[in-house]
C-alpha cells in the first residue's frame, strides 16, 4: 500500500499576499476556489513536485507562520538559491551542518557555504513566506539506497 503525501496545509493571514508570494517563487497555481467570504482554497505546486501546498480562509485553525522545516529538494543548491533570489525571494545564505549531513532546527552547527564535497543531503538554504512559514532547500544529487 502506498501512502503518498500530496498536500501540505499552510496557515496564512492574508490569502492574496501568500498567493502572490508563492507564484513569484515559481509555484504553479492549481486552484483558487471561493465558496463565500468564510471559505477560500488556494492550491499551488512547486515545480517538479508531486506534493502541493494549500492555504486559504477557513481551511485551518493553525497560527499563521507556524509551519517550519518544509523541505524542497533541489539538484543544485547554488543555482536554486540564485533562481529564487532572481525571482525576488529573500533567501538565507547557503549553509551546511558541521556534523556533515542534515541539519538542526536551529542555527547551531551551521557553517557558511555548501557542503565542501557537495555531498547529497548536506547543503541547505532557507526562506520564509510573508507569514513566517519556513522552507528549506536541500541539495540531493544521489539518493540513499531505498529512497
Amino acid at each position: 500500500m502506498d501512502f503518498k503525501l500530496e498536500v501540505v496545509v499552510l496557515p496564512v493571514s492574508d490569502v492574496d499576499r501568500a498567493k502572490a508570494f508563492y507564484e513569484k517563487a515559481g509555484f504553479r497555481l492549481d486552484v483558487d476556489y471561493v465558496a463565500d467570504d468564510s471559505y477560500r482554497v488556494v492550491h499551488l505546486t512547486p515545480s517538479g513536485s508531486h506534493c502541493s501546498i494549500l492555504f486559504g480562509t477557513g481551511v485551518t485553525t493553525a497560527a499563521p507562520g507556524s509551519v517550519q522545516g518544509l523541505h524542497l529538494i533541489v539538484s543544485d543548491i547554488v543555482a536554486a538559491h540564485a533562481e529564487l533570489v532572481d525571482r525576488g525571494i529573500e533567501m538565507g545564505e547557503i549553509f551546511h551542518d558541521a556534523g556533515g549531513v542534515f541539519h538542526r532546527g536551529t542555527d547551531e552547527g551551521r557553517v557558511s557555504g555548501p557542503h565542501p564535497q557537495r555531498s547529497s543531503y548536506g547543503s541547505f538554504a532557507t526562506f520564509r513566506d510573508p507569514d513566517g512559514n519556513e522552507w528549506v532547500l536541500q541539495e540531493i544529487t544521489t539518493r540513499l539506497p531505498g529512497r
